[in-house]
């Protein structure tokens, strides 16, 4: 009996699997706007590009530290016969046998003092990976915003077909009625006309939006670099309403302090000052500490000469040196060198500053776009419901014989803006309003 019960436990385990697996399989496909976004990000070229950025600014740093923590090493081997005119090594005394020279040395070098450009370097470098990561962080920001535009688009264009869609069918009957009507003599075949011409509007406005559909959706799919031969599917539902009020100023202090463009800003602000500093301490003498080992073989025709191993120790060699380098004259290049230094200063300076000013100024204008955006879209679905009702009624007089087509045709365009502006307006106070998240520090692919 207990088999039974396992046996039976387990085939409905694997049947709500499969149903579950199947369920999922049918919905997988549907991208939300979240899942555009994340997958621009991980198929982007411009990612690529800025993911090898950040790999060289990581080599950078690392060559940095270890020019300024440990020596430079090196060692050298040669080997040559000479068939002329030479100096015998043991007796100082030319001969003109054939002989053979072999040569090993072993150096390291390490600068105690160089203007401290290998300190500021290390400085620079680190500074470099955090001027890489917030590129990229600004990089993704730009495709996740491009990517949004461009996703509502194709949802706007997707609502309106919808709209004409059901437009097309509301002229198809009213004119299949008015054909009947005519040939009962209740309606007279100028009003029939004006039918035919309004369903024809109706079926090149639901073309031409079906054709904005289209192109939109290819667009956002060259954005998100989505296979060609594949096709994309999102989630057209129309997206919540909600207001978020938020301080001004505190959404302006802080997309000043942790904005990427500002960081970037800073940074390079940063890195000019220490590249000044370096150019200024270059005049001064610079200091280095060396130390090497070298031997030597060699053999003559008609010598006898010792050992291998026995002339590499008795020839071996080592030596210590403390080199110091004082600058006289180098034609001015040091000080042209520092005054380059300084405009660059300069010029990160003044760019610091005018990043400052249009980050403020984007915040500002993204706040009050924001705002404007929500008043004009409860406006909107206000206009919306009225010309809706305007609709319906006139709907009903059209088919009562109390209006006109003309007419009729007038409140459905009205009736078809009102729809249009009140989609329009809020995909509109959506974008601003993820615009204004992302200056208060949420990220648009985590909205």
């Amino acid at each position: 009996m207990k088999r039974v019960l396992y046996i039976f436990f387990f085939i409905l385990t694997l049947g709500l699997s499969t149903l579950a697996f199947r369920a999922w399989g049918q919905t997988a496909d549907v991208m939300s706007l979240q899942d555009c976004m994340r997958y621009a990000i991980s198929n982007s070229t411009k990612i690529r590009i800025q993911e090898a950025e950040i790999g060289d600014a990581r080599i950078a740093r690392r060559d940095a530290a270890l020019k300024l923590f440990t020596p430079q090493i090196t060692a050298q081997t040669y080997a040559y016969y000479n068939f002329g005119r030479s100096i015998d090594p043991q007796t100082n005394t030319y001969f003109n046998t054939t002989s053979f020279h072999n040569n090993y040395s072993v150096s390291a070098g390490y600068d105690l003092f160089d203007g401290f450009q290998a300190v500021n370097n290390y400085k620079i470098s680190k500074t470099g990976m955090l001027i890489a990561d917030s590129q990229e962080k600004q990089v993704e920001a730009d495709i996740c915003l491009a990517v949004m535009e461009a996703y509502y688009n194709v949802v706007y264009y997707k609502r309106l077909c919808d709209v004409y869609e059901e437009q097309v069918s509301v002229a198809e009957q009213a004119l299949a009625k008015a054909k009947r009507q005519e040939e009962l003599g209740q309606k007279g075949h100028a009003d029939v006309i004006q039918m035919e011409a309004d369903l024809a509007d109706r079926q090149y406005e639901l073309t031409n939006t079906y054709n904005m559909y289209r192109d939109q959706k290819m667009t956002l799919s060259d954005l998100m670099f989505w296979p060609l031969d594949e096709e994309l599917n999102i989630d057209t539902s129309m997206p919540v309403w909600q207001t978020e009020p938020m301080a001004t100023e505190s959404v302006v202090d802080f997309a000043l302090e942790h904005n990427p463009a500002i960081q970037i800003a800073t940074w390079q602000q940063q890195n000019a000052k220490r590249e000044l500093n370096t150019a200024k301490w270059q005049v001064l003498p610079s200091v280095g500490l060396y130390a090497g080992w070298n031997t030597s073989y060699y053999t003559y025709q008609g010598s006898a000469a010792s050992p291998f191993m026995n002339q590499l120790k008795n020839n071996s060699g080592e030596y210590v040196e403390l080199s110091i380098s004082i600058p006289i004259w180098n034609r001015l290049s040091k000080q042209s060198n520092i005054s380059r230094k300084r405009h660059a200063l300069e010029k990160a300076t003044a760019e610091l500053d005018q990043k400052r000013r249009d980050v403020e100024s984007e915040v500002k204008r993204a706040i009050q776009d924001r705002d404007g955006s929500a008043t004009a879209y409860e406006q909107a679905q206000r206009k919306a419901e009225v010309q809706a009702e305007a609709y319906t009624l006139n709907l009903k007089k059209l088919e009562q014989g109390l209006i006109s087509p003309l007419e009729f045709q007038t409140a459905n365009n009205n009736y078809l803006k009102a729809q249009a502006d009140e989609m329009n307006s809020l995909f509109k106070y959506l974008i601003k309003q993820a615009v204004v998240r992302y200056y208060n520090g949420v990220e648009y692919v985590n909205q």
